[in-house]
């Protein structure tokens, strides 16, 4: 038994060529393998076993990474933002002050600093020739007050020296100028009077000359008028209205009465020569001066002579003016 296990060793089975077959088999396999994978393998493919990378090439790899990160931070940023962080770079990398780069204000300006450098307080033909922007925002501005009214300032009156601006739409709403007292610091509503003006002024180096109008309370009419007395507007009365009409018709009426007299003073003469009697003279006087009566008090019979003189119907627009004409003195 032990003769036999000796001549067949383990299991009695295996020959003593089977091993160098199977190496042979293997490498068949493995060849075959390595063309199979050859064949199917693309050209953008990595192999299994990566290479080490040279050390210029992971340097430029960073590079693009971080300049991909950069980029993104900075398309984050408003350009106020972008601005202030290239100027900390450099003075980071090149050294100096953050008041080096603070920009000056002395040149900036308002829309306010416009209007008061353009303003005009009357608006000429002579202002309006080569307009520039400033210019048309300041005559905008100018379009928009109120210059039926002026609003004073009196704290200067000592002086002889007074400044006036036309009204705003509010100060329009609320009466200010017209209904109150047109001195800015006073707010009084009774006892109000309207004063002309002459309203001398320098502007853009040119002396002007403007006739403006003012209400004022009896204390501010007193400022007003310290050194001299303006001229005050009064409101006119209807019977005042009427009584500056009629002159004209009296003058005709005069024309008439004059050629009346002296056609009786001929008449006079005539009758003079004629009579002797006194008893005549005075009938004849007497009914010389009856007849200059006559055509300035017309008589009953004059009613008949022809139709009644036609009475104007006024509009609506008018009786308003009428009505108004109190408030807008």
């Amino acid at each position: 038994m032990d003769n036999l296990v000796k001549v067949h060793g383990a299991g009695g089975y295996d020959s003593d060529f089977s091993d160098d077959d199977g190496q042979g088999e293997s490498s068949e396999r493995g060849l075959k393998r390595k063309r199979e994978e050859e064949i199917l393998q693309k050209p953008f493919h990595k192999g299994r076993h990566s290479k080490v990378a040279h050390s210029s090439f992971h340097s430029n790899e960073l590079d693009r990474e971080e300049a991909r990160n950069r980029r993104a931070h900075l398309i984050s940023m408003n350009a106020f933002e972008r601005h202030k962080k290239f100027v900390g770079d450099y003075i980071l990398y090149y050294g100096g002050q953050m008041a080096d780069f603070k920009r000056s204000t002395s040149k900036d300006k308002r829309d306010l600093d416009v209007l008061r450098e353009n303003h005009r307080f009357l608006w000429r033909d002579e202002d309006e020739e080569d307009m520039t922007w400033e210019k048309e925002l300041a005559k905008k501005y100018y379009d928009k007050l109120f210059k039926e009214y002026c609003i004073a300032d009196l704290s200067r009156y000592k002086e002889n020296k007074f400044g006036f601006r036309w009204r705003t739409e509010n100060e329009v709403v609320s009466g200010k100028g017209q209904f109150q007292c047109g001195n800015k610091r006073c707010e009084k509503e009774e006892g109000l009077k309207s004063w002309e003006v002459n309203f001398a002024y320098v502007e853009q180096g040119e002396k002007r000359n403007a006739l403006v109008k003012l209400r004022l309370c009896p204390e501010c009419s007193f400022k007003l008028n310290y050194h001299h007395k303006r001229k005050e507007v009064k409101a006119k009365t209807n019977t005042q209205r009427e009584n500056q009409e009629p002159p004209k018709k009296k003058s005709k009426k005069r024309k008439r009465s004059s050629s009346h007299s002296k056609k009786h003073k001929r008449k006079r003469h005539r009758d003079r020569s004629t009579s002797s009697s006194s008893s005549e003279e005075s009938q004849n006087s007497d009914k010389g001066s009856e007849a200059e009566d006559e055509p300035e008090d017309q008589s009953e019979a004059d009613h008949w002579r022809g139709p009644a003189p036609a009475v104007e119907e006024k509009s609506r627009e008018e009786e308003f003016e009428e009505y108004f004409e109190d408030m807008f003195l």
